[in-house]
């Protein structure tokens, strides 16, 4: 099974060329959908959280913003709120993952925002790399609910560059043109991996486990 990471910065059209891989029929990890299932009401993540900061529990679910607004404020605790959520993360991808291979899926995609910034691309065959030129990233941003361009570039602050994204990526989608240019660069880069031999499958899932191992041996320790 052959793993692409998906990554690019906010504003830049990530998500909808994640959908036009899923149009192909490859299988879609997405990250960010995979937090906001643990926070949710019934999510793994609710009772954890809520022993760590309570009133960031509202109707059963986490509030995200009340818990970012405690990040902001007790920016000490943010590790600990890690520990949390990043194995309940981490379980999600494995399950994916373990369930594509059982499909046989011969390429999976792993939509990951902070796959530079987590080191997630040494964990994956290629990288895929969404990017457009900065005004027209700054004009997305911008046109969203609540955006301001103080908050905007403050996330950019905290994503890596885009220009060093392009230099690492293996393929980069150029989403300034059109969705139909969009879907023809998707098919190229799907055309040129077909058929071959994945080696990231392997270290990705032994890179869970072990985590697992430590994480039994920290509780039985």
């Amino acid at each position: 099974m052959y793993l692409i990471g998906l990554t690019g910065s906010i504003g830049m059209g990530k998500s909808a060329t994640a959908q036009l891989f899923i149009e192909a029929e490859v299988p879609v990890y997405d990250a960010d959908a995979a937090v906001h299932a643990l926070y949710e009401k019934g999510g793994a993540a609710v009772a954890p959280i809520g022993a760590l900061v309570p009133q960031a529990i509202v109707d059963g679910a986490v509030d995200r913003q009340i818990l970012g607004q405690y990040v902001l404020q007790y920016g000490d605790k943010l590790k600990q709120l890690e520990a949390i959520v990043h194995p309940l993360a981490g379980q999600s991808q494995f399950d994916f993952l373990s369930a594509a291979k059982a499909d046989k899926a011969p390429i999976v995609v792993l939509d990951i925002p902070l796959l530079f910034e987590t080191g997630g691309d040494g964990f994956v065959d290629c990288v895929v790399v969404v990017s457009a030129p900065f005004d027209i990233q700054k004009q997305r941003v911008l046109a969203r609910d609540g955006m301001s361009e103080v908050r905007f570039n403050d996330i950019l602050a905290k994503q890596t560059p885009d220009a060093e994204k392009r230099r690492r990526a293996d393929f980069i989608v150029d989403s300034s043109i059109s969705i139909a240019d969009a879907r023809t660069q998707v098919r190229a880069i799907l055309d040129a991996v077909e058929g071959r031999e994945g080696v990231a499958y392997a270290s990705r899932m032994a890179r869970f486990e072990n985590a697992q191992k430590d994480k039994k041996q920290e509780k039985s320790g």
